[in-house]
């Protein structure tokens, strides 16, 4: 342990006594700094970048917001728990699953906004203005076909919006909250309807117990197999999957 001490202070004094020049010779520098321009294509670039960093930052929310991604975790989750299985599939299946199908659904939607506003700006086409007015229509197409009219009529009466005469006035502020509390509603429905035939088994095999006088035998360890074959045997996660994609069709 000393010998360890002296040889650090031996080396923060070597540092010492070395000349400054052959510090500033291996040694690089930064700086950063605001200067004063006249050219309004860097202030405009400025801004760009720092909306871009904006939406990056946003990136998450706007996956859970405006994508197909709620209505599918939502519809996973209440499969899990309809089951009986507690951990299975893992969180982490269930959250990947999810995304590579959010990916797939919203595919035709991100390649339309890819081809109508992002190339055309990265090809200096068209401006930043027209190229985010590209990108948000193909996204407000996809949530005005899967949002109820009632949950549009409600966000656009509290935003004070008055007898809209098409979707162009409804301002997106309104559109997203209005998806997110469709998307919720639908999620709930599909997951009851998942719940009925699981709790159905669960009934039948409560009333054989109870009938066969074994009241001690938790009737959830015995329905849980059954269970698993029934969705085996009807090839449920095909059903299941193939059913939430023709949902956003």
């Amino acid at each position: 342990m000393k010998r360890y001490l002296l040889f650090l202070l031996v080396t923060a004094i070597g540092f010492c006594l070395l000349p400054k020049d052959a510090l500033a010779v291996h040694l690089p520098s930064l700086s950063i700094g605001i200067e004063n321009t006249d050219d309004p294509k860097k202030i405009s670039a400025a801004i760009e970048i720092i909306l871009l960093l904006t939406v990056l930052s946003l990136a998450p929310s706007i996956l859970l917001m405006m994508t197909s991604f709620t209505r599918l975790i939502i519809v996973f989750g209440f499969l899990r728990q309809a089951i009986g299985t507690q951990q299975m599939p893992p969180n982490q299946v269930l959250i990947g699953l999810s995304l590579f199908l959010t990916f797939f659904i919203m595919q035709p939607v991100w390649s339309t906004a890819n081809r109508t506003g992002i190339q055309p700006y990265l090809n200096d086409e068209i401006n930043f203005k027209q190229a985010l007015k590209n990108v948000e229509g193909p996204m407000r197409k996809f949530m005005f076909r899967n949002t109820r009219e009632s949950d549009l009529a409600l966000f656009a009466h509290y935003a004070k919006i008055e007898d809209p005469k098409d979707v162009d006035d409804i301002p997106t502020s309104v559109l997203i909250p209005s998806f997110m509390i469709s998307e919720l509603k639908t999620a709930f429905e599909i997951g009851f309807v998942l719940y009925i035939p699981f709790l159905i088994i669960d009934m039948v095999v409560s009333s054989v117990l109870l009938s066969m006088g074994m009241m001690m035998l938790p009737p959830v360890l015995i329905s849980l197999p059954f269970k698993l074959l029934l969705f085996v045997l009807v090839d449920g996660w095909h059903l299941l999957t193939g059913s939430l994609i023709q949902s956003f069709s």
